[in-house]
């Protein structure tokens, strides 16, 4: 599911010889634009992800293909504003965003993976609480730890499905989300958070990491 974020990683995951099938909202190139070397090893697909009815669309389309990663990267960002500010028409906008539809996009994709294989999502440093320290941001934020409690909560419920389950901090990169005053961009972070999905590989249960491979604390 790409961001710019998720184009970097298709791009980069192609680099190395992966096949990959990206999603994307947009029509026409899409992520191919990213990736002029590697097209022949990125096919396109068309999701709205927030659509239930897109993503089982969508299932029924690779219903015969395997994959051995599912990597989910989706996000918004409505401003700083503090949580009495915030109007609930926002609030819904960003956690169906950010926490909800990223994890029915896993649950109803997962049965494409393989044993052995890895599901993954773009989380954020952001959506750690014991780290939430400094005033701003707080939807988002708190969007962030919903996700993370959410993917915790799938862990548990497939805790005998054999899967790698990862929620990866790339950094605060310089995206349309974090902004052009980031201190990294894409094409810095991203290529770290492919070594880490190819390093933690084969390895089942949950781990949060930043791009480093460190644990981010819950």
């Amino acid at each position: 599911m790409l961001g710019d974020a998720g184009l970097a990683l298709a791009n980069e995951l192609a680099r190395r010889g992966w096949r990959v099938i990206a999603t994307t909202r947009q029509h026409g190139g899409g992520p191919r634009a990213g990736a002029d070397a590697w097209h022949e090893r990125l096919e396109a697909e068309s999701l709205e992800m927030t659509s239930p009815q897109q993503l089982a669309a969508l299932r029924e389309r690779l219903a015969d293909r395997r994959l051995d990663l599912l990597f989910v990267n989706a996000a918004i960002n409505r401003g700083n504003l503090p949580i009495d500010k915030v109007p609930t028409e926002m609030f819904t906008e960003v956690m169906i965003t950010n926490a909800l539809s990223p994890l029915r996009a896993i649950e109803t994709l997962r049965g494409l993976v393989r044993p052995g294989g890895t599901v993954a999502v773009m989380s954020s440093e952001q959506g750690s609480i014991s780290l939430n320290t400094e005033d701003g941001y707080e939807l988002y934020k708190a969007s962030k730890a919903a996700l993370n409690q959410l993917m915790r909560s799938y862990a548990t419920r497939h805790a005998d499905d054999g899967h790698t389950k990862l929620l990866i901090d790339p950094g605060h990169n310089q995206t349309q989300l974090g902004g052009l005053d980031a201190p990294l961009t894409p094409q810095q972070s991203i290529p770290a958070v492919a070594d880490v999905l190819e390093a933690q590989a084969g390895t089942p249960g949950l781990r949060f990491l930043d791009r480093h491979r460190q644990p981010v604390p819950w």
